[in-house]
């Protein structure tokens, strides 16, 4: 609910829009003179100032110097009589976001008083390129057919209805931001901000500055009041990546908001209120952090109340053909080519390549490919990725069951076909048949496991 506040030295007209605008839902405090409404901006938080313009001593001009001094961001509105007009102007010159001559319309002084809000809402959120984040990431485009993704945006689709806090868990480059954007998108909260902060970007000494925002004088160099990333995503969902990066020391005040609502800025004794949701990504083993002291258990158990898992990109291997083709369309567009094609080699190695960066890796991959590319074709030659001969793959730290009996089974694949074709003298439809397979399932295994070379 915002917070209005009505300057006026004429106790008629100061009284009327108290009750006024109390009567449209907003918190209104009320001044009657210039000095006592600086006092009160000074100590508390506004997101909107009403003022007169001619009064003693210190007048609307000065009320709106000093409001911008201490809160940039508080919109003011300016009442002036009439034969006034070229001071209300000059106001606007110096920050008034509008005037309003009297007598006036309640109706259009209200309607008015919504713009300045919205208008203050949509300056802070673009401050945070909210053009960015106001592209359209709903289920939509979260693409694939596996059963672990399908599984997935079932999950996504459920949680999306609660305010539930979410922790999305994933290797680097699984895509984890497009998740947490979908869960915005398919809430109640999807008109809302949605604000994301990389949690290892930003030196922990400036984290809770961004998160939380700061009071004037609060540190060198705060020369206003901040609002911070939770104040602005009021209503809306707060993104916060990385999160098993963040300082332990901040964790308590991030617990307090997930548990209470509310906060202090920094250096500030106002608690402020806020209605957010917290989604929280990251591609560490929490657990095992929290063993080694470095993260909160109370604040793992907060975030993770809905825990989701994604997949990493050599789990899906049946999704790369899909994400590809999306990916050569996206740039083909965006780079004004006419659209390109992959060619039956190019996709061949796609689907073999093990994606050790996931679909961000295979995005990059993509995008430079079409740079490359003059013709309609994207070839193998196009793509900057080179498949490793079996016996100089080396599996990856934590590998699974399935991923090291793979290995293995190829390695022995490899191995056979080089002895058998030795013995065979290189015959490769004898080499098949004693084999007990046929030609073609051996031709596309010695292409698969680079033999020809070994053969020479």
């Amino acid at each position: 609910m915002p917070n209005i506040l009505v300057v006026d030295d004429k106790d008629s007209m100061r009284n009327m829009l108290f009750d006024t605008l109390t009567e449209e839902g907003y918190r209104v405090d009320a001044a009657g003179d210039g000095q006592q409404a600086i006092d009160l901006v000074s100590n508390k938080s506004y997101d909107l100032v009403l003022t007169d313009l001619r009064m003693p001593n210190i007048d609307g001009l000065k009320v709106l110097a000093q409001t911008k001094e201490i809160d940039n961001d508080t919109s003011v509105i300016i009442m002036t009589a009439y034969g006034t007009i070229e001071d209300a102007v000059s106001a606007m010159k110096k920050g008034a976001y509008d005037f309003i001559t009297k007598p006036f319309d309640t109706e259009h002084l209200c309607v008015l008083i919504g713009r300045a809000l919205e208008n203050r809402r949509l300056v802070a959120e673009n401050t945070l390129l909210r053009q960015e984040l106001l592209a359209d990431h709903g289920l939509k485009n979260i693409i694939g057919t596996d059963e672990k993704m399908l599984e997935l945006s079932r999950m996504i689709q459920k949680v999306a209805r609660s305010d539930a806090s979410v922790l999305l868990q994933g290797e680097s480059g699984t895509g984890k931001e497009l998740f947490a954007r979908a869960i915005h998108n398919l809430s109640h909260r999807k008109d809302g901000p949605y604000i994301t902060i990389n949690c290892a970007a930003i030196p922990g000494e400036l984290l809770e500055n961004e998160l939380f925002g700061s009071e004037k004088g609060a540190f060198t160099g705060a020369h206003v009041r901040k609002m911070g990333k939770f104040e602005i995503a009021n209503g809306g969902t707060v993104f916060l990546d990385e999160i098993g990066d963040m300082d332990i020391s901040l964790q308590a005040k991030l617990l307090r908001v997930l548990q209470q609502k509310n906060f202090e800025r920094l250096g500030g004794t106002k608690t402020v209120d806020v209605d957010v949701r917290v989604i929280a990504a990251t591609n560490m083993d929490l657990p095992e952090i929290i063993r080694l002291k470095k993260f909160r258990e109370d604040l793992y158990y907060r975030l993770s109340v809905f825990p989701l898992n994604i997949p990493p990109l050599r789990e899906r291997s049946g999704d790369v053909k899909a994400l590809a083709e999306s990916f050569v369309e996206k740039y083909s567009r965006e780079m004004k080519k006419s659209l390109k094609s992959l060619t039956r080699d190019a996709l061949d190695l796609l689907e073999k390549y093990h994606w050790p960066g996931n679909v961000r890796e295979l995005e990059n991959t993509i995008e430079r490919a079409i740079i490359l590319a003059e013709g309609k074709k994207v070839t193998p030659e196009h793509l900057a990725i080179r498949l490793r001969r079996t016996d100089e793959i080396k599996l990856r730290d934590g590998a699974g069951l399935k991923e090291i009996g793979a290995h293995a089974q190829g390695q022995a694949e490899r191995a056979t076909i080089i002895r058998v074709l030795k013995d065979v003298r290189g015959n490769k439809r004898k080499c098949a048949k004693v084999l007990k397979i046929d030609y073609t399932t051996l031709f596309d295994k010695i292409k698969k496991y680079s033999i020809g070379k070994d053969m020479e």
